[in-house]
């Protein structure tokens, strides 16, 4: 979806259509951008920016903070639209979702054809844009779905895919970050057409596995399937603080908090977990994240609470380092709540073999 949580608040506030919009934390304190509607990225503003330089940039921006609960209605209505069209899909995110379309439901053998039905039926349901790519397979399909937003479709046909990929540069590999690129550009590779001249057996001398994927990648080849799940696989919610967190009793008070928001997206979907995990950012931005299965699945704020203070209480140094952020999670979902939920909500988990 393009700009999704941006793109959602301008939809249902006119006010706010062709202003630029900021959605993520506070931009007087140590808050990060989300979301940016594309009037805000002329500015150069992105995701994870600190909110106070986006303030900078733009000091006419709006800036909203998140709506999780209204941005997930949002996102089941699009699932629900989605299963029409395949019941292969794979969710990477509330706003992003890989779709096998080979053995289509509407047995249509083109999937431009199929891409365009999705984006004029996501448009005509819930009035927001979607870009779209289509490709052999997933790498290919994620990097076209980016190459022409807003609401673009980009189509890498199989005796193209090495020119497709030639002159991009090999950031638009997904998980080749600052580190890797930098050591990339050592040996005089900076595109990805660069990078298609290193043996295999330099890059895994180089990356160890990682150089193996790498090699892979540059030819364009991906042998992920789209694997036939839901986005019900975990149920989360998170906090970045003003000012770190030092107290206990301020960490558990945000903890229930936290633990109130999944709750009740477990009881939305009718659902209980059996598993509930506290992800801790210190001060210093070392993130760790602690799990804990239960005999028995759970699905009230306090119950999840609980679990989770005795987790930051015996398995974190909070207390003594100070926390920049909390977040809460729930997974590992009970069976016999799932077949109740597809039950009532059958659009909804259209696909779902198990969780």
């Amino acid at each position: 979806m393009d700009a999704f949580f941006a793109a959602v608040e301008q939809r249902d506030r006119p006010e706010l259509k062709g202003k630029p919009v900021i959605v993520g934390g506070n931009p007087h304190g140590r808050g990060v951008v989300s979301t940016a509607s594309y009037e805000a990225r002329k500015f150069g503003i992105h995701s994870a920016m600190p909110a106070a330089e986006a303030l900078r940039r733009c000091p006419h921006a709006v800036f909203l903070r998140p709506d999780i609960e209204k941005y997930s209605k949002v996102s089941d209505t699009i699932h629900s639209i989605l299963v029409k069209y395949s019941n292969f899909i794979e969710w990477a995110g509330i706003d992003e979702a890989y779709l096998d379309v080979t053995a289509n439901g509407l047995g249509i053998d083109d999937p431009v054809l199929l891409a365009r039905m999705i984006q004029q039926n996501i448009k005509a349901v819930t009035q927001l844009t979607a870009s779209i790519g289509v490709a052999p397979n997933k790498f290919l399909a994620k990097i076209a779905s980016d190459m022409n937003k807003p609401n673009g479709l980009t189509t890498v046909f199989p005796e193209k895919i090495e020119k497709f990929l030639e002159n991009l540069s090999v950031r638009k590999i997904p998980g080749v970050g600052p580190v890797t690129e930098k050591d990339l550009n050592k040996i005089g590779v900076g595109h990805i057409g660069q990078l298609r001249s290193v043996s295999r057996e330099e890059l895994i001398s180089l990356f160890g596995k990682w150089g193996h994927s790498l090699y892979e990648r540059a030819h364009g080849i991906d042998d992920r399937p789209v694997e036939k799940e839901g986005e019900l696989k975990q149920m989360g919610a998170e906090e970045t603080f003003e000012r770190d967190l030092r107290d206990f009793p301020s960490m558990l008070s945000k903890i229930q908090q936290l633990s109130e928001e999944v709750s009740e997206r477990l009881k939305s979907h009718h659902v209980k977990a059996k598993t509930v995990t506290l992800k801790v950012k210190y001060a210093d931005f070392t993130v760790i994240t602690r799990s804990h299965t239960l005999p028995a699945p759970v699905e009230s704020s306090d119950q999840i609470a609980g679990e989770i203070g005795k987790l930051l209480r015996g398995k974190t140094e909070a207390g003594t380092r100070p926390i920049r952020l909390l977040g809460v999670s729930a997974s590992n979902f009970a069976l016999e709540d799932l077949a109740l939920a597809k039950k009532m909500e059958p659009d909804l988990f259209s696909g779902i073999d198990q969780i």
